[in-house]
């Protein structure tokens, strides 16, 4: 086979399909957009400013309303214990609390919260005494890589907080019961949302149970 066959072999249906698809995408992009680099803003979109309460402290900033909460976290206020991880709410390391709730922060934006209490986990802690539920993770060795770990702790907090006001999962029994028994299955349930790539899983529900007070 010669150059000229082997070229035109190589040009199949689906390249054919991806140059017209690039195509298309790049001719809707307006000009502005196509002249940033990259991780640069569109300069056409105006920036808003933000007063947001995040551990107790007054933050006021000013981003790109498209920017999520998690981003204005990790790349404006420099709190990075909020964990980027598949940045499409599958896998929990960003989990943060509002007003209490725990919340996926990759997926909300920040302009949505402004004047709400925002708590990360640089905010659990009371100065240099760790939160229950964080003492008890190191107790029962709760994490191994550590990458999901702010996750799953900002997390149970809430769950726990979610259990006390009497809100049922999918694993709960007795739906007429205000405050259903944290068993390992409706604790495994309720934390399904944060995953452990390390799968510490049974030392995760054993530093939820402590925390929560139930007898190991």
């Amino acid at each position: 086979m010669n150059e000229s066959d082997r070229l035109h072999v190589e040009v199949t249906r689906r390249t054919v399909v991806e140059a017209g698809t690039t195509a298309l995408l790049m001719a809707g992009l307006p000009r502005a957009a196509l002249a940033a680099g990259p991780g640069e803003a569109d300069p056409s979109t105006p920036s808003v400013t933000l007063a947001l309460t995040i551990n107790g402290h007054s933050h006021v900033i000013n981003l790109d309303p498209r920017t999520t909460l998690l981003d204005a976290l990790r790349e404006h206020l420099a709190l990075t214990g909020s964990k980027k991880g598949c940045d499409h709410g599958q896998c929990g390391a960003c989990t943060v609390l509002i007003d209490g709730r725990r919340i996926n922060s990759c997926l909300t934006l920040a302009v949505m919260h402004d004047e709400q209490s925002i708590t990360t986990i640089e905010g659990l802690a009371d100065g240099e005494t760790l939160h229950p539920m964080q003492a008890a993770f190191v107790e029962h060795d709760g994490f191994q890589c550590g990458y999901c770990t702010s996750g799953q702790i900002c997390s149970a907090v809430g769950m726990l907080s979610e259990a006390q006001a009497g809100m049922p999962s999918y694993a709960t029994a007795d739906l007429a019961n205000p405050q259903p028994e944290l068993t390992d299955v409706e604790i495994r349930e309720r934390m399904s949302g944060n995953i452990c790539r390390c799968a510490a899983y049974p030392n995760i529900v054993a530093a939820i149970r402590q925390s929560a007070g139930i007898r190991l």
